[in-house]
C-alpha cells in the first residue's frame, strides 16, 4: 500500500505538471471534500460494525487523552531541538511544531508573523502528512498501533485516519480520530501564543 500511495502522489504531481489545464484546479479543493467525506463514512461504517470497540473506548476514559498530549508535546519539543539546528528563534519553531501536519492553517496564521516562517511551516506540514501516509504502514508492523498514529498529528481525524483504520484496529482507529479532534482544536490555539512568546 506504501508503494502504491507514493506513487499515486508521483502520478499526480506529473500529471498536474504536463496535462491538466490551471482552470480545473478550481474545483480540485471540492472533489477532495467529496473523496475525504466518503472515505470517513467507510472508515466509520467499518468502525461502528465492531460491537465492543465504543464499550473499550469507554474503558479507556479520559486516559485517551494521553496519546494526543504526548503527540502534541512530542511535536513540539522535536521541532524546537531541530528549529536550534537550523537557526531558527524558539518562539518560531515551536509555532511551526505546533502546527500538528495541519499545513493550511499553521502557514495562513504564521504568513502576518513572517512569509518566510509561514512558507517553512507549510512544507514541515505538508511533508509531515506525506511522511505519516508513507510510514503509518510499516510503523503499524514493526513499531506498534498507537505508535503509528503519532506522526499523523492532527491529520488523524481525516486525511490519514483510512490508512489508520486499515492498518491497526477500530479501536485505535477511534483512538487516532479522538487524537486529531483534539490536536486540531489546540492549532489555532498554540500557534498564536508560541509564535507571541
Amino acid at each position: 500500500m506504501t508503494w502504491i500511495i507514493m506513487l499515486s502522489v508521483i502520478i499526480g504531481a506529473l500529471a498536474g505538471y504536463l496535462f491538466f489545464p490551471s482552470h480545473w484546479y478550481d474545483s480540485t479543493g471540492l472533489v477532495i471534500d467529496i473523496g475525504l467525506c466518503f472515505l470517513l463514512l467507510f472508515v466509520g461504517m467499518d468502525i461502528g460494525k465492531q460491537k465492543n470497540t465504543l464499550a473499550e473506548i469507554k474503558k479507556i476514559g479520559f486516559n485517551i487523552l494521553a496519546v494526543p498530549l504526548m503527540i502534541g508535546l512530542g511535536s513540539i519539543f522535536g521541532a524546537l531541538v531541530f528549529g536550534h539546528f537550523v537557526g531558527l528563534n524558539y518562539n518560531e519553531s515551536g509555532a511551526i511544531g505546533a502546527g500538528f501536519g495541519w499545513y493550511t492553517l499553521s502557514a495562513i496564521m504564521l504568513v502576518d508573523y513572517s512569509a518566510e516562517i509561514s512558507a517553512l511551516a507549510f512544507l514541515t506540514n505538508v511533508i509531515r502528512e506525506v511522511m505519516a501516509i508513507l510510514m503509518l504502514p510499516l510503523l503499524a508492523k514493526y513499531i506498534g498501533h498507537y505508535e503509528a498514529v503519532a506522526p499523523c498529528g492532527a491529520t488523524a481525524m481525516d486525511t490519514t485516519l483510512p490508512i489508520i483504520a486499515r492498518y491497526t484496529t477500530p479501536k485505535v482507529a477511534i483512538v487516532g480520530f479522538v487524537s486529531g479532534v483534539v490536536l486540531s482544536s489546540l492549532v489555532p490555539l498554540l500557534v498564536p501564543i508560541i509564535i507571541n512568546l
